[in-house]
């Protein structure tokens, strides 16, 4: 009797059901479990659990008769629902609890990971040649392209250069409220969506699960024929205007041009190979620019496979780095959610996207969000979760080494080369979400001081001997000691301890 095989929530793709090269038998029967202890060991933001619930069912619908699809209290129950104690393969999962879950039963065998680009056993002999402290992102961005051939003129990269960052850093159109960009897809809720709102809601009411942000109609891809809808809308009407607008930011625009398909890839809706496939197939057609394309599978090859890489190389010490000490707590109004409480019109327009759609883009995420945590001195494990709990594509692997390593620079570099953080200058060259404000970028002092200006001087400040020994901020340490009014200027920082900004 063949095996039955495990798909977990974020395993939705058939790639993850190919016989063949460490996949289940053809045909294998297959096990989902919906286990309500995730739901209460986090917080999570409603939209995501609707999301990732959504998923499960619609592809549990799709496999029919071949699945048995198990609610239980945890994944230990629904297994022996299922299956009693008969053996069950699992394809590695995506985090380490998970992975330690599935190595703790004797009856499951775990199979070969699937999902990422290149298998971790590779990464790590090319981390091994180069040594922990030369694990740069553009370093194995190069590697990666050359190794898949991707996006390569035979030896050389296409369009000349590996890297055109230098076209993609563009401030929004001057003047604009929108990019004019075409409309991203957005899927059409069906009746699993009904059943698993109902469910939400009971959870709520009877079991003593909690959610934060609003539960609005789904707004990504919660079946393979929705990724592939919103990956084709995406590469022929949106991917020409993605590159050079990737990192601007507009408050009635928060989409801009991007894919809106990390929740796919990270579902497991999408192989991340074919949607940097069909971004290269896009400009050899002559559909889109190169930079754009450059751009996408920087995010996707670069970027995304860094993360998954770093994720599994780094280990679970990883997590408890702090290498800044910061120690203070998250405050309530960044905990709920609660836009409507900020003045600050930046972070208040992020955190009410976030609330009200669990996803903004990656330059809200790093230059609002985290920046306004690292310069408060946050507790980088507490806002690692909230980014894990609060985003529709975060999980585990996701967000250890974007938010601990990248945001809060709580590792003391092995992931960047230098904290992430600025004043409201950047947030004013790059956004329009300065103006109106009740706050001037300018302003250091005074009732109008911007608290993301005040903040990066005081970051500066506190953290003066590392940033004066790291050549890419030793400039800023150059700056503070110009301010003549440093004092002042922490004075009036200190406001933001207890005061919401």
């Amino acid at each position: 009797m063949t095996d039955a095989h495990w798909l977990f929530g974020d395993q939705l793709g058939p790639h993850f059901l190919t016989p063949g090269d460490g996949g289940p038998a053809r045909d294998a029967p297959v096990v989902m479990i919906e286990a309500r202890s995730v739901l209460r060991r986090r917080r999570f933001h409603r939209a995501k659990a609707h999301l990732v619930l959504s998923a499960m069912r619609h592809r549990a619908a799709e496999l029919g008769d071949r699945v048995r699809y198990v609610r239980a209290e945890t994944y230990r129950d629904g297994l022996r629902e299922a299956v009693g104690a008969a053996p069950v393969t699992v394809h590695h999962p995506t985090s380490r609890a998970a992975l330690r879950l599935v190595r703790s039963l004797e009856q499951v065998r775990v199979l070969p990971a699937r999902g990422s680009l290149l298998p971790q056993e590779a990464f790590r002999a090319w981390a091994g040649e180069r040594g922990e402290a030369r694990l740069r992102q553009e370093d194995f961005y190069r590697w990666v392209r050359r190794e898949l051939h991707l996006l390569m003129d035979g030896d050389a990269p296409a369009g000349g250069r590996f890297n055109h960052d230098h076209d993609n850093r563009e401030p929004p159109p001057k003047g604009a409220r929108t990019l004019g960009a075409p409309r991203p897809y957005r899927p059409r809720e069906d009746e699993i969506d009904e059943e698993v709102r109902a469910d939400l809601d009971r959870f709520e009411r009877d079991d003593g699960i909690r959610f934060v942000g609003r539960d609005g109609p789904r707004l990504f891809p919660a079946t393979r024929r929705e990724a592939l809808a919103a990956l084709r809308r995406f590469v022929e009407h949106r991917l020409g205007t993605f590159g050079p607008y990737e990192d601007a930011v507009l408050a009635a625009d928060p989409v801009m041009s991007h894919s809106l398909l990390s929740s796919s890839l990270n579902l497991g809706l999408l192989d991340p190979l074919e949607a940097v496939t069909a971004a290269e197939d896009a400009w050899r057609a002559g559909r889109a620019p190169v930079n754009s394309v450059e751009g996408f599978v920087r995010q996707v090859a670069g970027w995304r496979e860094y993360v998954w890489q770093l994720y599994w190389y780094f280990g679970e010490d990883y997590r408890r780095r702090n290498a800044l000490g910061h120690r203070a707590p998250l405050p309530e109004w960044f905990l709920e959610l609660d836009a409507d409480a900020v003045t600050a019109r930046c972070l208040a327009t992020v955190l009410a996207q976030v609330r009200d759609t669990g996803w903004t883009h990656h330059i809200p995420r790093l230059m609002v969000l985290g920046s306004h945590a690292l310069q408060r001195g946050w507790d980088p494990s507490a806002v690692t979760d909230w980014f894990h709990r609060c985003f529709v594509d975060a999980y585990d692997w996701v967000m250890l080494p974007n938010v601990t390593g990248m945001s809060q620079y709580a590792d003391g570099g092995l992931m960047t080369t230098k904290p992430y953080t600025s004043g409201g200058a950047y947030i004013h060259r790059m956004s329009d979400l300065c103006g109106g404000c009740a706050y001037r970028p300018g302003d250091r002092t005074g009732e109008r001081a911007c608290p993301f200006t005040t903040g990066y001087w005081t970051f500066a400040h506190r953290h003066r001997d590392l940033l004066a020994a790291n050549h890419r901020t030793s400039r800023a340490v150059q700056g503070l000691d110009r301010l003549g009014d440093l004092d002042e200027v922490l004075a009036t920082d200190r406001r933001w301890t207890t005061q919401t900004p």
